[in-house]
This record gives structure tokens, sequence and C-alpha cells, in this order.
């Protein structure tokens, strides 16, 4: 008896532990043979034989599928039964990516215009610069071509024509990357094994082997680095040589984009909180998750990683959409809707805080402090230096009259007042003809504005706003400085003299002109990755790349996407009467009241008519014509408006 209820429980154990450790199959099990015809018509080989044999689905020279080979198992399963959330959502793989950056990088006409401008600057090193360009936006059909067929150069022509490379950053470049310093690789360069490249490294330790091993050679394997930050370096660090404006290399080096060494010079890197780019990115599902279709007795796998690769990039996603049919996009709208949902879910909920505070409400001058909170891993913006944030503060009198307004777009989405060069770094704001612009602008071997990316010779102007925990001290900040006046504001990541905050305060005094009574304010941060000034130059050109972007372009919804904003209504401004000051000295004591309490002296000859107390969101507490006034038990500043028959006159008081 006993031995018959060991078998029982140990056989099962048993085949269980054996029928899910990784192993090659030279037969197929799970299917029957017209099951796998019909499967063999969905996979397109970029590079078919001329007579390839049986339940071969990849020739042995292709080091790379692309996606649709894999869409067949991680792809919408029509049964509803893998890849649906436990609320039953559609989370599958092929479907969140094909409308993503990533999947469209060799398509984004933006990256082949700009490819093509570049070309035409500087002509006589146009192969290099088209090689460079695609290591990063095609690089299954670049690495492909070096790999297998020992090519010098991979050319946007060949792109086009490359189902390969117009898989932009498909599946197996990420998953296909070996174990190792993945995190000390730049400009393209990626570490694959050529041993061994035939394999799909994952997050789940016991991957079921036979199907993708048989339907599509691809060997799956347990990779603890596919969640490693450093799995994104390769592309995201990019260092450029240095043309001078004859094209003559300099020897110099020029940072354009170093998204992960900031986050290596931030709390979250693996020394600290240890968030990884992923973590964001590929937003976790802590759902139990099927993760192939066709085989329902696969055990659910737990996290899932939601492959929505949300950034910034709302423009371009909204033009390729609009486009897709044109640059041949193998994405549905409805797919680029889910992508442009998450990217705004990415900008204006996961990328900054801002609040506003009133400091002084009175006199000729109103101030206001905004601070603004980085909450990205990396500096925001990030990326391709076109892109940049910009703070639009307005204030407006009772009647919706504009007072001040600063940071105005024009109707073309260019900024009012914008310097045509580099607008500087702002610590005080206090007239509408400055506007704060977060950027980095690059500049050329004469200092002057380039949007030519080789004749990049070093930053003008670096005041993006750094990720919590950055400092000036940290190993990776030679590519990730901060470049101008920023260096030297007080209150650029810096909170009570302390760095690493992560945060600016920008301080905004604005003259009332003698205005009297209520008004609003209201604060509100815009991103653009587009901006007219970085697009002028390109567009002075012609290709067909160009002239293709151009129409697109001019047809497209440019709007930048307001990432937050804040108003505060009805706030009381009131000059002070200088005379009421000298004839008439109102005493209002303790400035800082620890108990709430505030004292108000009225002299002989002046007579208290009433006396209002505001908070700094602009709402009244208090109503009163008592000289004794009990503030509210919140802490912080309030201001007191005391009417008396020679006029008005205002105190600002804190409660501790």
């Amino acid at each position: 008896m006993k031995k018959t209820i060991l078998i029982t429980i140990a056989l099962p154990l048993f085949i269980f532990h054996f029928g899910n450790l990784p192993y090659p199959s030279p037969a197929v099990h799970f299917h029957s043979p017209e099951e796998f015809a019909s499967f063999q018509q969905l996979v397109f080989d970029p590079f078919p034989p001329i007579a390839p044999p049986p339940l071969l689905q990849i020739d042995s020279n292709i080091l790379f599928p692309t996606a649709k080979t894999c869409s067949g198992c991680h792809g919408h399963d029509l049964s509803g039964f893998a890849l649906v959330s436990t609320s039953g959502e559609d989370v599958n793989i092929v479907d969140d990516w094909r409308s993503t950056m990533m999947a469209n990088a060799a398509r984004d006409p933006f990256w082949r215009a700009k490819v093509t401008h570049e070309m035409l600057v500087n002509p006589s090193h146009s192969l290099a610069l088209q090689d460079k360009c695609t290591t990063c936006h095609a690089p299954a059909g670049h690495y492909q071509a070096k790999l297998k067929r020992h090519q010098a150069y991979y050319t946007l022509g060949e792109v086009y024509a490359d189902s390969l490379g117009l898989d932009g950053v498909t599946c197996q470049i990420c998953h296909a990357q070996a174990p190792g310093d993945n995190g000390s690789l730049h400009s393209g360069a990626l570490n694959f094994d050529t041993n061994f490249i035939r394999v799909a490294y994952g997050q789940y330790e016991i991957p079921f082997v036979p199907p993708m091993h048989d339907f599509v050679g691809i060997t799956p394997k347990y990779g603890e680095h596919i969640g490693e930050a450093g799995l994104c370096a390769g592309c995201h660090t990019l260092i450029t040589g240095t043309v001078d404006l004859a094209g003559q290399a300099t020897g110099g080096t020029f940072t354009e984009q170093a998204t992960y060494h900031e986050w290596l010079n931030s709390r979250y890197d693996e020394q600290h909180d240890n968030i990884t780019c992923q973590a964001c990115h590929l937003p976790r599902l802590y759902d139990e998750v099927i993760i192939s279709a066709n085989y329902q007795f696969l055990a659910p796998q737990f996290p899932f990683g939601l492959h929505e690769l949300a950034g910034a990039n709302v423009t371009m996603l909204r033009l390729m959409k609009e486009n897709r049919d044109r640059l041949e996009i193998p994405a549905e709208a409805e797919h680029f809707d889910s992508t442009i949902a998450a990217t705004l879910r990415m900008l204006q909920q996961k990328t900054l805080d801002v609040s506003l505070q009133p400091l002084v409400l009175s006199g000729d001058t109103a101030i206001f402090d905004l601070t603004l909170l980085n909450k990205a891993g990396h500096k925001f913006p990030s990326g391709y230096p076109s892109r940049r944030a910009w703070v639009e503060f307005e204030v407006k009198n009772a009647t919706g009259e504009s007072l001040f307004h600063s940071g105005r777009m024009n109707p073309d989405f260019s900024l009012a007042h914008e310097d045509a060069q580099v607008e500087p770094h702002y610590q005080v704001i206090d007239r509408p003809e400055q506007v704060q612009i977060y950027e980095m602008v690059p500049g050329d071997v004469t200092g002057a504005f380039t949007n030519v990316l080789e004749r990049g010779d070093k930053a003008l102007k670096d005041n993006r706003l750094v990720p919590q925990g950055f400092r000036l001290n940290d190993p990776a900040y030679d590519t990730t400085q901060i470049i101008g006046t920023a260096l030297n504001d007080p209150d650029f990541n810096h909170t009570a003299g302390f760095e690493g905050s992560g945060s600016d305060i920008l301080h905004f005094h604005i003259p009332l002109n003698g205005y009297a009574g209520t008004i609003s304010v209201s604060a509100k941060v815009w991103y653009q990755s587009l901006p007219p000034k970085w697009m002028a130059p390109m567009f002075a050109f012609s290709s067909p790349e160009i002239d293709t972007f151009r129409s697109m372009f001019a047809a497209a919804d440019r709007t930048p996407v307001l990432v937050a904003d804040i108003r505060l209504d009805s706030l009381l401004v009131t000059p002070v009467a200088t005379k009421l000051a000298q004839d008439n000295p109102i005493r209002v004591y303790p400035t800082l009241s620890t108990d709430g309490w505030v004292y108000i002296d009225v002299p002989e000859n002046g007579q208290l008519k009433g006396i209002k107390v505001w908070n700094t969101s602009g709402q009244l507490v208090s109503d009163q014509r008592s000289n004794e006034i009990s503030l509210p038990r919140e802490k912080g500043i309030y201001f007191i408006a005391i009417q008396t028959n020679k006029g008005k006159f205002v105190r600002r008081v804190i409660r501790n």
C-alpha cells in the first residue's frame, strides 16, 4: 500500500520534471502534419532556399527571424486562451510591439530623412553614415549582413529591400543578446554570441523548448540578463566622431545621447534602487499568463512583461498611424491607438510632478516658485537631441486679460521670443520674452547651433532635468554633464543645499504695474519631439526621403504634449501704499506663529474695517474685524489683508 502511494506521488513529479527540461527534439510531438504545414505557410523567410527541406522553417544561414515568425505562438490567440490577462485583456506580445517606435525604427520617415540629410551635408561619408545609423534602426538586417555575408556596409537601399532590416528592433535583437558586460557597449555595438546565436533568452527559468526549437530553429533559454538595464546600453548610448564644417575629422567625439548612462547616474541604478529600464518600458503585469498559443497544457508564467515599449514620441506615432499604408507598416490603427495611449500615460503620469507656490502677492511684483520634479530614471527629456520641454507661465487679471505670458507658442508650434541659437537657462524669469526650455543643444566647432549630428562638437547647453540621485562626481558624469548656467543654479538638482533632488525651482517675478484685485496663475510643461527650429535646416535640403517626410509632417498633428499643469485661481494681490506704511504703521505680529495666533495693532488715528486671511491656494480662510486672528491648523504661508479707514495693507505670515 505504501509503495502504491509513493509511486502515485512520485510518477507525476518525475514526468513533470523531465517534461519541462530544455532539450532538442528531432520530431514534432504537439501538432499534426496538417497543422504544421499550415504554420509553415505563415513563416516568412527573408532568404528562402530554393528547395527547403521539410519542417525546416529557418535557413541555417539566417541568424534572426522576423517577428512574423514569432507571431504564430506569441501573437493574438484566436482561441482567447494564451496571452490574456485575468481580466480578459489581450496582452499578446506581437500586437503590442508592432506599433511601437522600436518596431518601426527602420520605417520611421523622420529617421530616413535625417540620414539622407547627413549624407547630403557630407556626401563622402555616405556609406559610413548609413552603416552606423542602421546598426540601431535596422539591427537584424545590419548584423545579418555583417556576420553572415561579411559586408563592409549596410545601406538604406538594402534596408528598403530587406524584410529583416524593415523589422526594426525585432524580437531577437533583444532576446538573442548574450550574457556579459552589455552595459559597457555603446553606439550600436550589440553582444551576440555568434557560436550560439539561434537562441532566445527569456526571464523564465524552465522554458518549454520543443515547439520553438522544432518550428523556427530557435532554442529558448533562461537568461537573467534579459531584465538588466545594460541590455539597452548598446543603442541607447551613442557617441559620434566630430567633423568640422569641411567634413574633416577633428579627432573629437560628441555624446549624442546617453540615456543608459543617465540611468547609471541616478538613484535607480543597480547600486541603489535597481529599477531597470524594463521595469518602466516593459511594465510587469502581476497576472498568471499563458505565454504561447496552441499549447493549453502549458503552465502560466508570472509576472508577465507587457511589450508596450512606450517612450515619449507621440508626434511620430500619430504621423506613422496616419501614413501606415504608405510606409507599409504591418500594424492596424487600433494598435497605434494603444501605443499612443501608453505613451501618453508614460508622459503625463510617470514623468513629472509640479507644484506652484505663491510667495508675495503685494506690492509692485508678485512672486511665485514653480517646482518641477523628474520622476523618470534618466534625464527629461532624454534620447535624440531634438527633444525638449518648456514651461508656459501665464497670469491673468479678474476679467481674463493677460498680465504676463512666458513660453507662448506660435501657430507653427515654435516659441515666441526664443533665441535663434541658444535660449539660456533661467533661475528667475521676470520678462515675458524669457522662456525656460529644458534641452540639450548641440554645437559645431565654431560654437554655433547645429542639427547635423556628425558636426556635433560639444553641447552648448544641457539643462535637461536630471534624474533623482544624479551627482557631479558620479563615474558616468563625463557623458551626462550639466552644461551652461544650470550648473551654477542653486535650485537645480538641489534642495536645501543637498545635491541629487532631480528637481528645479523656477522663480517667477511678475510685474503688477499697479494692478490690485484677483489674479489666476497657470503653469504648463510641454513636451515637443520635433521643434521647428530643429526641422528647418533639414527641410532646406531635398531628397526623396526628405520630401516624403516634409509632406507627411506638414499634414501631421504636431501639437506638443501637455506633460503637467497646475493652476491657482482667485489669488488676491494688493499694492502696498507707501504713505499708509509710513503714516499708519500697522503692526502684525508674530510673522512666524507657532500656536496659530496673530495680532494686529492699529494706530490711534486708524479705524479697523475688516481683516481677510488668504492661503496660498487663493482660498479665503477668515473674514473678520477682530485684531486677534487664529490661523488654520495647516502649516504654511498666509496673507492678511487689513482694511482701514486709510486704505488697505497686506502682510505675509507663516504658520509653523
